[in-house]
């Protein structure tokens, strides 16, 4: 389940821009009589829309009074400009395949907040869901969303070519992994690679800085929601290491030449399964894949590496995933949250839900669950998604703004355009934090 890339993100904030609250639903119904709900969700695919219309099927076994009106490849825009209208076209519940909006979300009131209906029906959410999971959630204190399914990121790596180079095992430490990248990367007599070791390069794939950024523990605001990307170390260590590597690779405009050479991300000519690339960063929906291609070496997974003077952190990883909320206008938000319930919080559903679609549980129960499919890959990203160093990025008001202005300023680094890293990631910090006053206006 591949997150948006950063043009998707600035569409979502701009929809949300603004938005207000014209209609107001209403919590007093009965959730036991009987009622039809909308449910909206973004999955297409043959075999992630059977199985939610399995998970559905499940739900009214257990609720007969409540059907559900299951509406898939529903995009985040239309879900937004239907909230936005208000109306009884409006869903009752809604999923988005990116946190990225929870702060708009919860901050706008689109979506209600979920603690009254948690302590209604005595959910504890701190003993239910991981911490990391519940923070990209929430906003300010309100819980608008609850996680359904998670996705961690981790690395691919192919045995063959690392037995070859003589190297045991996948590297723990980011000096570790400079040596490996450049140990395994192959170049011809003209110059031209025939495999890199690490494509350091952000436009590839899956490879957006926050992820790698994830590797370094980033703290983004202070507790007033200023940016600090400029205080500390961390983005500055994060952005020299980057730099650092490519320049040990061949540099940015031949590593640049190499990434526009491979196949799209999810054809046969992904350059992981192709043999071009010796380590990848990449979700745990890539296990599946990578089954059934039956690609021509063998591949293990292992968490990314971490600084080395956090080498206490390995195991870590970026975590993101799939959200769920109710929507401000549903006139049935009781029987609403009884959906919700189900597929967010019960420990068979959600096993049988992330077995169905190869996602990662998104709760503790769930993940410790001898009913969930395991295997050595997956369990590399189960583990990820439990360790408590792991993190996923903070709700913001303006639905992810900061990601999509921390991306621009992380292609510019690695081109070589910012020169002096401490003076541009202070300009960074101060346009995030214009941009989030803009939003609050």
């Amino acid at each position: 389940m591949p997150i948006r890339p950063a043009a998707f993100l600035l569409t979502a904030v701009l929809l949300l821009a603004g938005c207000a609250n014209p209609s107001t639903g209403s919590d007093a119904d009965d959730p036991t009589a009987p009622v039809t709900l909308k449910f909206w969700h973004g999955w297409s695919e043959k075999k992630d829309v059977k199985a939610i219309d399995e998970s559905i099927a499940r739900f009214e076994k257990l609720h007969p009074n409540i059907r559900v009106k299951s509406t898939g490849n529903v995009t985040d825009a239309t879900v937004n400009q239907a909230l936005r209208a208000g109306g009884g076209d409006a869903p009752d519940v809604a999923s988005s395949f990116t946190t990225n909006n929870v702060g708009q979300y919860c901050s706008s009131g689109m979506w209600v907040d979920l603690d009254p209906f948690m302590r209604k029906t005595g959910l504890d959410k701190k003993a239910v869901f991981p911490k990391t999971l519940l923070d990209y959630t929430s906003y300010e204190g309100r819980q608008c969303a609850l996680p359904l399914l998670a996705d961690a990121f981790g690395m691919y790596y192919n045995v063959d070519a690392f037995e070859q180079a003589g190297i045991s095992g996948p590297p723990r430490t980011m000096s570790e992994f400079k040596r490996a990248a450049v140990k395994l990367t192959d170049r011809a007599g003209d110059g031209s690679y025939r495999r890199v070791g690490f494509m350091p390069n952000f436009r590839l794939y899956e490879n957006a800085p926050d992820r790698l950024f994830a590797q370094w523990g980033p703290t983004y605001f202070d507790g007033d929601g200023k940016s600090r990307l400029a205080r500390g170390t961390a983005a500055k260590e994060f952005f020299t290491f980057q730099r650092d590597l490519i320049t040990a690779l061949g540099g940015y405009g031949p590593l640049e030449n190499f990434r526009t050479t491979v196949g799209d991300e999810m054809s046969s000519r992904n350059a992981f399964l192709t043999g071009k690339l010796a380590m990848h960063l990449d979700g745990e929906w890539r296990v599946g894949m990578l089954d059934d291609a039956k690609p021509g070496f063998r591949w293990a997974t292992a968490p990314l590496p971490v600084p080395d003077d956090q080498a206490g952190t390995y195991g870590r990883g970026y975590l993101t995933g799939t959200v769920a909320g109710i929507a401000h206008s549903s006139k049935h938000q009781n029987a609403a949250w009884e959906l919700v319930r189900f597929l967010t919080a019960d420990t068979d559903q959600v096993v049988a839900f992330a077995n169905a679609i190869h996602n990662v549980p998104s709760t503790k129960a769930a993940l410790a669950s001898p009913k969930l499919h395991r295997d050595p890959a997956f369990t590399t990203f189960l583990d990820i998604a439990g360790n408590r160093h792991s993190v996923g990025m903070p709700a913001s008001v303006n639905g992810g703004q900061y990601i999509v202005t921390l991306t621009d300023f992380a292609y510019d680094a690695e081109a070589g355009r910012v020169r002096d890293l401490d003076k541009g990631l202070r300009a960074l910090d101060r346009q995030i934090d214009d941009d989030t006053l803009q939003a609050q206006d």
